[in-house]
């Protein structure tokens, strides 16, 4: 059997996958370490497909048309080598290795340098969707040896989820920069489930019930933030504990979990020097959320003094607020994405496609959602646009926003409520709109204690403080006249 692809790695995600290709005409090869469940894949959820089972690897790429195009749904680690260092022999210049797990955007730019240099091509590609999204249709984003994307775009294009007729899947650049993209994605989720985390927090503070919460959240859905997110949170909010009829979210502890891709997107942002709080704020809120024995210690040991204990004012002002805080936030969040990647691009010489990527998270990924239509919008107008904020649309709707956005931080901080995601949003836009922050005082400082220097205002140069040089001063009799040898140092 001649087959279009083949793939390793038979967990759930790679059987959906496969099923899916199938689906779509596509003859697909398929290969196990542990082989007895190549034939029980076979002989169970792909009877009486088109599905091509072997049993070495060196059987499915004998089996496979070139350029052979072979994808790995494997571990993210080792394992992923172990697979390339097995494969390698049995391919010929110009095959393709697809990784379309989790990587670390590091590990598949190594990969793509080290396999370009054998003549052979190398796709890492971020998929998003879970199981369903698989089967059914992922958002995918592909990078790396750009001549490998002609030969597997009608697959993915194929397979992958359609967003008002468009496929969510487009190349997204070189190297690492496919995971780098599925990295940042998943930063940005982390992003908007904390922030209707605060949301619903916030109901719940004044007293509303999980239904009436509910309620609230499929109303959201049908306007401005239209969103999966947004869709699965009135389900669970609704979900009720066969035994008693309670919310099941009720009983839930309240420590979350985290596999690491939101780390890695804070501390890239961090490496880059960018400011890409909401995600770094969402992270340390998990950590937080982590130490719950402490935190009940606290709880108990410590006194909180809000100001206001118990919310008086308008409810139905108070939700119309929370529409457009957690509106304007999560602009916010896609604008740091945004602004994250578009450092990413420039540090690492990628070329990406930010249009293309806003279009593959509108269907098929965690992400998706109505709003994402508007980024694509953005860049499709100004391919070169330096921030999402400085669109007319997201302009415009921050303004409108502001008063509902300001009054829901200052709320929360008012009754005692942990806001996080929400405030910190606030903060980067008050000081992303402020033409002098008091960092010139914090340069001071830093020249003071450390010699580390600073630079003038151009309206206040002079023959003793020069425009665009490195200048240290004498703050006091026992200072110093020699300067550290760099101003970021």
């Amino acid at each position: 059997m001649s087959c279009d692809i083949g793939l390793i790695g038979l967990a759930v995600m790679g059987q959906n996958l496969v099923l899916n290709m199938d689906d779509h005409g596509f003859k697909v090869g398929v290969f196990n370490r542990t082989v007895s469940k190549v034939d029980h894949f076979l002989e169970n959820e792909a009877k009486d497909t088109q599905i091509f089972g072997a049993h070495s690897i060196e059987e499915l790429c004998k089996n496979l048309k070139t350029p052979r195009r072979v994808v790995l749904l494997v571990k993210a680690g080792s394992a992923v080598d172990d697979f390339i260092e097995m494969i390698i022999p049995h391919l010929e210049k110009g095959d393709i290795i697809i990784d379309g797990g989790n990587s670390h955007y590091p590990d598949s730019n190594r990969r793509a340098d080290y396999l370009e240099k054998q003549g052979l091509y190398f796709i890492g590609s971020g998929v998003s969707g879970g199981e369903e999204g698989a089967r059914y249709g992922p958002s995918m984003m592909p990078g790396g040896s750009d001549a490998a994307w002609p030969h597997v775009k009608d697959i993915f294009q194929s397979i992958c989820a359609k967003a008002d007729g468009e496929p969510c899947c487009d190349w997204v650049g070189q190297q690492g920069s496919g995971h780098y993209v599925k990295q940042t994605h998943n930063g940005i989720e982390y992003g908007d489930m904390q922030m209707i985390c605060e949301v619903y927090s916030i109901m719940r503070s004044i007293g509303m019930s999980c239904d009436e919460i509910a309620d609230v959240f499929e109303s959201w859905n049908k306007g401005i933030l239209d969103s999966f997110l947004i869709e699965i949170t009135r389900d669970i909010l609704r979900f009720k504990d066969q035994d008693d009829g309670t919310p099941i979210v009720d009983k839930i502890m309240d420590s979350a979990g985290q596999k690491g891709t939101g780390k890695w997107t804070a501390i890239n942002a961090l490496d880059l020097g960018l400011p890409v709080t909401l995600i770094g704020e969402a992270v340390f809120a998990r950590c937080l959320s982590a130490i719950r024995d402490e935190r009940v210690r606290a709880s108990k040991a410590l006194s909180k003094v809000p100001i206001t204990p118990k919310f008086e004012g308008d409810k139905k002002q108070l939700i119309d607020d929370l529409e457009q805080a957690l509106y304007a936030s999560k602009i916010i969040s896609y604008a740091q994405g945004f602004m994250l990647m578009r450092g990413a691009a420039k540090e690492y010489n990628w070329k990406l496609n930010f249009g293309g990527i806003a279009l593959m998270w509108r269907g098929g990924c965690i992400i998706r959602s109505v709003f994402l239509g508007d980024i694509t919008s953005a860049f499709k107008k100004n391919p070169e646009l330096e921030n999402l904020l400085f669109d007319d649309f997201f302009k415009n709707a921050i303004e409108k926003a502001q008063p509902g956005w300001r009054r829901i931080v200052s709320q929360a901080a008012l009754m005692g409520i942990p806001a996080p995601a929400l405030s910190t949003a606030l903060s980067f836009y008050d000081g992303y709109t402020t033409e002098q922050l008091p960092a010139n005082l914090l340069q001071a400082q830093r020249d003071y204690f450390g010699a580390h220097t600073f630079r003038i205002l151009p309206q206040f140069a002079s023959k003793r403080y020069p425009e665009g040089q490195d200048i240290h001063v004498k703050w006091t009799a026992k200072s110093g006249n020699v300067s550290a040898s760099t101003y970021i140092a």
